[in-house]
């Protein structure tokens, strides 16, 4: 992979294939984005930088979904939450390997992933938040 790809979608999940999470740092304030935009979220600077993200962080909020679409419906029940990482910024994923019931706002999680490439949309690996 080019050393600074373009901040795309694509890019960031290749960037999972690698077993990597990445958040797009700005040259100019220096805040991270996560997932990848083309401007800095926070001062619309275009001079940005991948750097790798630790992974770890807490449960900002979460839900257990029993019906989901199509795609994702032999996956159900499952949990999705928002997960602020280290670096200050959140992060939307699936939450797994650990029980619904333990579930709990505030609870250190930490990213992985899923190198296969799934069959069903989107054909890219997946990340995931679960234990630390």
């Amino acid at each position: 992979m080019p050393i600074n790809p373009a901040p795309t979608i694509e890019s960031f999940y290749k960037f999972c294939t690698e077993r990597k999470l990445m958040g797009l740092k700005c040259g100019r304030c220096h805040k991270v984005t996560v997932p990848p935009r083309s401007v800095c979220a926070y001062c619309g600077s275009t001079n940005l930088v991948w750097a790798e993200l630790s992974g770890k962080g807490k449960l900002i909020s979460y839900t257990v979904l029993h019906f989901a679409p199509a795609q994702f419906q032999r996956l159900a029940p499952y949990a999705v939450g928002i997960v602020e990482l280290a670096e200050g910024v959140r992060l939307m994923g699936m939450v797994r390997n650990i029980p619904f019931e333990r579930l709990k706002v505030g609870m250190d999680l930490q990213v992985d992933f899923d190198t296969g490439v799934p069959e069903e949309w989107p054909q890219w690996p997946r990340y995931f938040f679960g234990p630390s």
